[in-house]
């Protein structure tokens, strides 16, 4: 049977590992909050975007310029370019380890394909060094604070990449914030291009709708890749929000049941000395 000392210490050791999920719960749900409105206000202008380049593509439909547009032709997927979105740290329930779980299936999947991977996250960074698979590019630390410039860097190395043809399809990996409890295992092909469908609407353009469609389809992977790295910051400060809530309930279990138990031992304890006494006693007699 332990100690009363020893039972005291654990009980104190739970209480600070408590105080410090506590702490992380509350930095967390801070950081969700700005995170949540910045999701809230990328999905318009996404959502827009791709409407408007739909309405673009219904325009300039039969020119030939449309049809040799790189980033609309499709190819044999024998090679794949891979865009994981992991977080860069832990303590975030399964967060990280389901997206590392999905993207393994998705090679699995294609499995006579040529994967090439562009690691975004620590957690996935750190996994994948020890495989053996081909990385072509690494980004540590971007989400702390998500910028459209770090987005925009990684959207137009996959684009060039994929205009020289080094890769016939360009997919990214992430999860999709939905609420504070839930998030959406997402797996997105962002090249080539597929737009939502829908009726175009007929607009007079000042210029040809093919001209326009070369900056802007760029600008529209830029954005979904922007969008898809805000909704991956927030979908991780909710789930470690959510784990670190569920450990401080369970620190508050644990120390209940070991307050409980410190008493029945000190009772044994006490009983036990009582009994020695009055034994002590009745032998002098």
């Amino acid at each position: 049977m332990p100690s009363l000392i020893d039972i005291r210490r654990r009980i104190r050791s739970v209480r600070n590992t408590q105080q410090i999920t506590k702490a992380m719960k509350m930095v967390s749900a801070a950081k969700l909050r700005r995170a949540q409105d910045r999701v809230i206000a990328a999905r318009p202008y996404a959502g827009v975007l791709g409407h408007a380049l739909s309405d673009l593509i219904g325009a300039a439909a039969g020119e030939e310029r449309l049809a040799s547009n790189p980033l609309l032709a499709r190819r044999p997927e024998q090679r794949i370019l891979l865009l994981l979105l992991t977080g860069d740290r832990g303590l975030a329930g399964a967060f990280n380890s389901n997206l590392i779980k999905a993207s393994q299936s998705f090679v699995e999947e294609r499995a006579g394909a040529e994967i090439a991977w562009v690691l975004i996250g620590r957690k996935g960074r750190d996994f994948y060094r020890k495989q053996a698979v081909r990385i072509v590019g690494e980004h540590i630390g971007l989400a702390a604070r998500v910028e459209y410039r770090d987005a925009a860097a990684i959207a137009s190395d996959a684009i060039q990449r994929f205009r020289d043809q080094e890769v016939d399809a360009v997919y990214l990996v992430n999860n999709e914030f939905k609420s504070v409890i839930s998030q959406k295992l997402t797996v997105t092909r962002l090249l080539p291009i597929e737009l939502p469908e829908g009726k175009p609407l007929d607009y007079i353009y000042e210029q040809p709708p093919v001209e326009i469609l070369e900056k802007m389809l760029p600008r529209y992977v830029e954005t979904e890749v922007y969008r898809a790295m805000l909704e991956s910051a927030a979908a991780e400060h909710a789930a470690r929000m959510t784990a670190m809530d569920a450990a401080t309930s369970n620190a508050a279990e644990i120390i209940e049941s070991l307050t409980l138990y410190l008493n029945r031992v000190r009772q044994a304890s006490i009983t036990k000395e009582i009994i020695e006494v009055v034994s002590g006693a009745a032998a002098g007699e």
